[in-house]
């Protein structure tokens, strides 16, 4: 007779008594063998994936076994099978449409069918609630957790990326990435300037060596969440609600508010193949609109892009900006050698933030460079002591990719 085993086991179990799935799946495939039973499908669920992972995975065994005329399925305990009367109605119904269908439940020493007596039915029923009674159990005592850690001014989550949590568990912090925060800082400050898109931020930082946990490249709309989250200048939002937090800020709040007012403006740059020199630099005086640059006749003019109401109708040609600009940079010539060196010493602490954000950028390179070139060195002494043969090695060694040493 063919049957289907499941096995389910939590991260927490693993962790304390190493009950692993493996050693589930020996236990019930020694059952299913001493039963005379074929094994058609081995389904294995562990508690650590998302509640809708596990949901997808139950679902697509009770399909199997409808589709292929499965007539046993075999797990260890009630509560391994399922923990909420939506999946016990499931079996219920499948064991319902033909009496010759089983559920063993090797542990409980319980074998449920359409024929059971009452008494089996009951037990069935009565593990059940308590298996519910054991979820909702935990998912109170997780939100309580949740809520304390959330009052002591520590996200009860994974932090965005640019921080990384400490500690043991309970005990566990957020604090600053050094890897990862320049780019973070970097991407803040790009956008800021209200010259740059989200896209084109998204390129910008996967270029200069940001990436996603699996290493690809980030979202639009992940880029978009990272710029609109409080968390990096000291505040949780957690379930709709904010709280001061304990992390160290990472963005001041200076630029974190220049980002939020480009996140909800309407004057997002729209970039073309033109590069016009004004572009993305002076705004109306009416209604604060970005001017638009054009050529026609090939003369450039800007003009008031009309995105808010405006009355204002003039076109002024490039070159006559300029000028004006121009004269304009005349008259803030200084004259005073002590205010041209406290304007010169502040200019380059502002462009501080930039140099180290560079040097740490190729820090970062010149480690991956060096990782590559030892796996290379390896695999060629491995090469020569004859440990590997030809075609290994150089099929190894196309698949490192080689990278310009960084200057």
């Amino acid at each position: 007779m063919k049957s289907v085993v499941l096995c389910r086991v939590s991260s927490k179990e693993q962790e304390e008594t190493g009950y692993s799935l493996g050693a589930q799946e020996k236990f019930l495939n020694s059952y299913r063998e001493k039963q005379g039973y074929q094994l058609t499908k081995l389904f294995s669920i562990s508690e650590s994936a998302s509640g809708k992972k596990q949901r997808e995975l139950f679902d697509q065994m009770i399909s199997f076994v409808k589709k292929n005329e499965i007539k046993v399925i075999i797990c260890e305990k009630v509560d391994r099978l399922t923990r909420n009367f939506k999946d016990m109605v499931m079996i219920d119904e499948w064991l319902e449409e033909d009496e010759s269908r089983q559920v063993h439940l090797v542990k409980d020493s319980l074998i449920i069918h359409k024929n059971s007596r009452s008494q089996e039915k009951l037990n069935w029923g009565i593990r059940i609630l308590f298996a519910k009674n054991y979820v909702d159990n935990l998912s109170e005592e997780v939100k309580k957790g949740q809520k304390e850690k959330i009052s002591q001014g520590w996200l009860p989550t994974k932090p965005p990326y640019g921080y990384k949590t400490i500690g043991e568990s309970g005990h566990k912090e957020h604090i600053i990435d050094d890897r990862i925060a320049p780019h973070i800082k970097r991407m803040f400050d790009l956008y800021s300037t209200g010259i740059y898109s989200i896209k084109r931020i998204v390129e910008v930082i996967y270029q200069e060596g940001l990436r996603s946990h699996k290493g690809n490249k980030l979202t639009k709309s992940r880029v978009g969440e990272l710029l609109s989250d409080p968390f990096y200048i000291g505040k949780n939002v957690w379930n709709g609600s904010e709280y001061i937090g304990k992390q160290e800020h990472l963005i001041s709040e200076e630029t974190f508010a220049k980002v939020q007012q480009v996140l909800k403006g309407k004057t997002n740059p729209k970039y073309s193949k033109h590069d016009f020199l004004f572009k993305g630099l002076i705004k109306c005086q009416e209604c604060h609109g970005t001017i638009t640059w054009e050529t026609q006749k090939g003369i450039i003019y800007g003009h008031c892009n009309h995105y808010r109401n405006c009355s204002q109708k003039t076109w002024s040609k490039e070159k006559d900006t300029e000028e004006t600009v121009l004269k304009g940079l005349e008259s803030l010539k200084l004259y005073s050698p002590k205010l041209t060196e406290w304007i010169r010493k502040a200019l380059k602490e502002s462009h501080q933030s930039e140099i180290e954000y560079h040097e740490s950028t190729q820090t970062e390179l010149k480690q991956k460079y060096d990782q590559v070139q030892n796996r290379l060195d390896r695999l060629f002494d491995e090469k020569i002591d004859g440990n590997i043969e030809d075609a290994f090695y150089k099929r190894s060694s196309l698949s490192i990719p080689r990278k310009k040493k960084p200057s």
